[in-house]
């Protein structure tokens, strides 16, 4: 595959020159390789326009302290990254833990350095950091409300698969996810992918039983057997069904009823706790997915769910935007309209680089 011309990335960027003579040609995905992010191509032009500016007034190189916050509580994330983006800046870097709750205009991170060793990363630093804090927050949200019982991360296919991987690592390592569908994510995040099949295998196979003892086959030992009972018939009738064929191998059933039919509700999770119950099945969990946000998974959770695969909830979880402001210049408090001049202490803040 062409990743088109890049005008020599094996640097970041230097000045707007280097923009005029940038070119993508050929075909790629359109998502940015690690070699365009550590170069600068994905931020905003303006930052590059300001490297000339600044050099032409010899003030490129001038001391700095830039202080990044959020207006919104979260749950902070993304600093692993941006600090392999900052690994070769001279810089030094003071900020929170990941996995730390802030609150709104709270220093998260500050930079100290000379200006032209950052500034042009202001753009690529604030979104990692932006779309991380927003779906750590959204995960955390989840364990929360699921006190104990575990949360998987099935988000990925809401998003372009370029981030999916970054948000699912997200969700297990900061937001506190048990487990992770995407395979890459669930890699960064140091554990295994987890996952069963979709209802098209179901669908294709003609009946989930028959599904169930296919998937039982070929798949190796220690590898849990949890079976979907959405498919075709009534989903207690499913599951007792399943549990019949597999025994002491079945490890869960999945619900992921559509709206159409409902979604699942806390009716259905308590009948078929109930009838498994009622069989002698009590090993066999319920694993609850389709939909789900903190307050439902309250809600299935009291009705006897035992796991929850949340979505669209982490994946379109409501942004924390970010802001990064110059507060003090050749160690002079400054600060533009609205905002307050030098440091804003924050006693929380560790040095990480």
């Amino acid at each position: 595959m062409n990743s088109g011309n890049r005008c020599g990335t094996s640097g970041p960027l230097d000045g707007f020159e280097d923009v005029r003579k940038y070119s993508v040609e050929g075909k790629r995905l359109h998502s940015a390789t690690h070699e365009e992010i550590l170069g600068g191509y994905t931020t905003d032009v303006y930052f590059v326009k300001t490297r000339d500016v600044l050099r032409d007034a010899g003030r490129l190189s001038a001391p700095v302290t830039a202080e990044v916050f959020a207006r919104k509580n979260g749950v902070f994330a993304g600093l692993e990254e941006v600090m392999t983006l900052l690994a070769e800046r001279n810089v030094e870097v003071e900020a929170l833990r990941e996995g730390d709750s802030f609150s709104p205009k709270e220093v998260l991170v500050r930079i100290c350095g000379p200006y032209g060793e950052f500034g042009l990363y202001e753009t690529v630093l604030l979104g990692m950091l932006a779309s991380a804090s927003s779906w750590a927050t959204a995960a955390r949200a989840c364990v929360e409300a699921a006190d104990g019982k575990p949360v998987l991360c099935f988000g990925a296919r809401h998003v372009h698969p370029a981030i999916a991987p970054v948000m699912e690592r997200t969700a297990v390592r900061v937001g506190g996810c048990s487990g992770a569908s995407c395979i890459l994510g669930a890699r960064l995040a140091g554990i295994d992918p987890m996952g069963t099949v979709p209802h098209a295998a179901v669908l294709l196979v003609g009946d989930t039983v028959a599904l169930a003892k296919h998937y039982d086959a070929v798949m190796p030992s220690g590898d849990q057997r949890i079976v979907l009972v959405d498919t075709f018939k009534d989903e207690a009738e499913e599951t007792l069904r399943v549990a019949e064929a597999l025994g002491d191998r079945l490890s869960a059933v999945r619900l992921d009823t559509p709206g159409e039919r409902g979604g699942v509700s806390p009716d259905l999770v308590r009948e078929i706790r109930y009838r498994l119950d009622l069989a002698g099945y009590g090993h066999v969990r319920i694993i609850a997915s389709g939909g789900l946000y903190p307050d439902r998974i309250r809600e299935l959770s009291a009705a006897g769910a035992d796991a929850f695969g949340v979505g669209s909830y982490i994946s379109h979880a409501n942004p924390i935007d970010m802001t990064m402001d110059i507060k003090e210049i050749d160690g002079l408090p400054v600060a533009k309209r609205g905002r307050l001049p030098g440091r804003i202490e924050n006693p929380r803040l560790i040095r990480v680089k």
